[in-house]
């Protein structure tokens, strides 16, 4: 009985608190922006299917209807004859840094000065219609601090999840390779051996990273290694994805080579980054684990058209007429098989905001386009863990929504000149 009144006068306690709060959450509701976005189509990504007259009502940051009808009073958007498109994701970006410094350019380039034309990239990133990026390496958690200057209103860009430095060996292709020993130089992700990867990866987790970034082979952009040859053992990568997962952080890969892309597989990454070398054997552990394979393919056709007017130096310019060589026929074979694939650039390796170059070269390689838009829409969001959020135009996720001005389903190039471009309900481009 003592119980029952102590539970009844506590009831009488809260239940004007909850009157309260629940009074406010309506003030707030009703305080919000509601906005209409009227199109000719709306793109289902999921099925491919075309809808016509799409009335997409979004409140605040958020979508609220895709049918309509407008509501009293709300700001009206109308982009006839045009179809929309859900804000795409790029799953592999280097946002941070000018990009066009390589080799012993890039000894010139401070963490500040990078950080400052990190914020340039994001902007034009965002005005190509890329609404979120996954961004895989970046010195002095430079990434990090873009990604919260974003969050907090200061600067445009697209949503980021971001590694900070990217974890490596001793000499590998996430090391600082360019300095004599005199400088004992070594770049900040570097560690050698199970009890040091575990300390790097609780610490860049510890300063913010979103995702863990670790480089299973060498590269092709770093001096003295071998693309194809696997660098952290087995070993190493099962401590790094066993702390990243229990932690609650994905892994990205880099891996070029056959050997680093199975063993990185095997240790349950998340994902294999350009896969250039990659054999049925990796073709099989990927789809037995459910791994994803985001295969920044433009960057190669950008690199034979432009590596002697950027001055690419010789010691990467010979390795990346190696990889071009070989790559695009072994992931035509991945995606015949079966890989589940996630749209990414390596942007940063060539301009900013020729991100969509990449759906055609998917088409180019078999894809249907609807196959490549959904590599940078619901395929890119599973990977993210974000599928509840982006990917597609739904009630309940961002209102992060492109227009192009045709059917991407027949010439998936539109996506390249996005008309429109809303993040989050905040308009960022209208050129209709």
């Amino acid at each position: 009985m003592k119980n029952f009144f102590r539970i009844a006068a506590l009831s009488l306690l809260v239940s004007p608190l909850l009157c309260s709060w629940s009074a406010a959450q309506q003030t707030a509701n009703a305080n919000q922006k509601v906005t209409v976005v009227r199109a000719s189509h709306m793109l289902d990504v999921k099925t491919g299917r075309m809808i016509d007259s799409p009335v997409v009502v979004i409140t605040g940051d958020k979508i609220t209807s895709i049918s309509g009808p407008a509501p009293a009073g709300a700001t009206m958007i109308d982009l006839p004859g045009t179809t929309l498109v859900p804000g795409l994701i790029d799953a592999h970006t280097h946002i941070i840094g000018k990009g066009t410094n390589f080799g012993y350019q890039e000894l010139g380039e401070s963490v500040p000065a990078a950080t400052l034309w990190g914020a340039r990239n994001a902007r034009v990133t965002l005005e190509a219609g890329f609404t979120t990026v996954r961004n895989v390496g970046a010195s002095g958690y430079a990434d990090v601090a873009l990604r919260d200057a974003i969050n907090e209103g200061l600067v445009p860009g697209p949503r980021m999840l971001v590694s900070g430095p990217p974890l490596g060996i001793t000499g590998g292709h996430c090391d600082d390779n360019l300095l004599p020993f005199s400088y004992h130089a070594t770049a900040e992700g570097v560690a050698d051996g199970i009890e040091n990867v575990q300390h790097r990866t609780r610490e860049v987790i510890k300063y913010g990273a979103d995702v863990v970034k670790i480089c299973a082979t060498g590269g092709v952009l770093s001096k003295g290694d071998d693309p194809q040859a696997s660098q952290f053992t087995l070993e190493e990568m099962r401590a790094i994805v066993a702390d990243a997962h229990r932690l609650g952080r994905k892994v990205a890969a880099h891996a070029h080579g056959a050997q680093g892309i199975l063993w990185a597989t095997e240790a349950g990454v998340d994902s294999i980054e350009h896969g250039s070398y990659i054999d049925d054997a990796g073709i099989n552990a990927m789809k037995q684990h459910g791994t994803y394979l985001v295969p920044t393919m433009y960057l190669q056709t950008w690199m034979l058209e432009n590596a002697q007017a950027i001055g690419l130096p010789p010691m990467y310019a010979g390795k990346m007429r190696q990889i071009i060589g070989i790559a695009r026929k072994n992931i035509q074979h991945a995606f015949a098989s079966g890989v589940k694939v996630a749209f990414g650039t390596d942007a940063a390796v060539y301009p900013h905001g020729l991100n969509a170059h990449e759906f055609n070269v998917y088409v180019q390689m078999g894809m249907t386009p609807i196959q490549a838009i959904q590599t940078a829409t619901v395929n890119a969001a599973d990977l993210l863990g974000w599928l509840d959020r982006i990917g597609t135009i739904e009630p309940g996720k961002f209102a992060d929504v492109i227009a192009v001005s045709s059917d991407p389903t027949r010439d998936v190039t539109t996506l390249e000149r996005p008309v429109f471009v809303m993040k989050g309900g905040v308009v960022y481009r209208n050129e209709h």
